[in-house]
């Protein structure tokens, strides 16, 4: 009766991470229907757009591209950007010029970078999680290290169960096979990897599912700034304006 020992090792592990990934997955779905709540029928702003098609990047790109379309920042094809205009008209503009500094010139790419690490886009990402329309940054990891340790705990049934098997006697006290009492925890373990493959739906790096359902919602463009918010860069239809931007990649300090 010492396999009745693996046996007990083998639902503790199936039990164990089944019910960790169950919870997981719990929890997305309340976040998911969260979101569908507080913005139905709610159009995304021009930036929580950027963000959840690009991340804090996609912002700051956002952020010089309509800043430099109203004059109030110039973007030179050698890749310097240069204040025109001091007073930003939101939170993300005060917080580029805010980048530059006191000197009013500043190379593209480290402006980009630090506008994307500013207050104000960390502002907008906490909004976008707290809606549920952004992933946050242990939630991916979450569910995919719940998804391991079920798979994990499969191998383990599979491994307890041959060696319970190879031990002297192979039958239990009523003449079933050990490996039948195995297959419990086992078919536990595969269930519900396949459920959870159904029912949890993939995720983009920035945006949860309720976010692409907003961003899906949206209308096609070219040129606009909603454009480059979905885009990114190669949406600016300025030929001028894009190789400034595309001039922050070889552009250091």
């Amino acid at each position: 009766m010492f396999w009745v020992l693996f046996l007990v090792l083998a639902c503790a592990f199936a039990g164990v991470s089944c019910g960790r990934l169950c919870l997981a997955t719990v929890r997305a779905a309340d976040a998911e229907r969260a979101a569908d709540t507080a913005y139905a029928g709610v159009e995304l702003s021009l930036y929580e757009t950027a963000f959840l098609s690009g991340g804090p990047a996609r912002v700051a790109d956002v952020a010089l591209v309509s800043m430099a379309r109203g004059s109030r920042l110039l973007l030179a094809h050698t890749g310097w950007a240069t204040v025109v205009d001091p007073v930003g008209e939101d939170d993300m503009e005060r917080s580029v010029i805010g980048a530059i500094g006191p000197a009013g010139q500043s190379p593209i790419r480290p402006l980009r970078t630090a506008t994307a690490a500013g207050d104000a886009v960390r502002a907008l990402a906490e909004r976008l999680v707290a809606a549920g329309l952004a992933v946050p940054d242990a939630a991916r990891s979450t569910v995919a290290g719940a998804r391991r340790q079920v798979r994990a705990a499969a191998v383990a049934v599979v491994a307890l169960g041959a060696a319970a098997v190879l031990l002297p006697g192979g039958t239990d006290g009523q003449g079933l096979p050990v490996a039948v009492w195995f297959a419990l925890p086992l078919v536990l373990t595969l269930s519900c990897l396949a459920l959870a493959r159904i029912e949890i739906h993939p995720y983009t790096r920035w945006a949860s599912p309720a976010g692409q359902r907003l961003l899906a919602a949206l209308p096609e463009g070219t040129g606009s700034l909603l454009a480059v918010a979905v885009r990114g860069v190669r949406a600016v239809d300025d030929p001028a304006l894009r190789a400034a931007l595309d001039a922050r990649s070889a552009t250091g300090a």
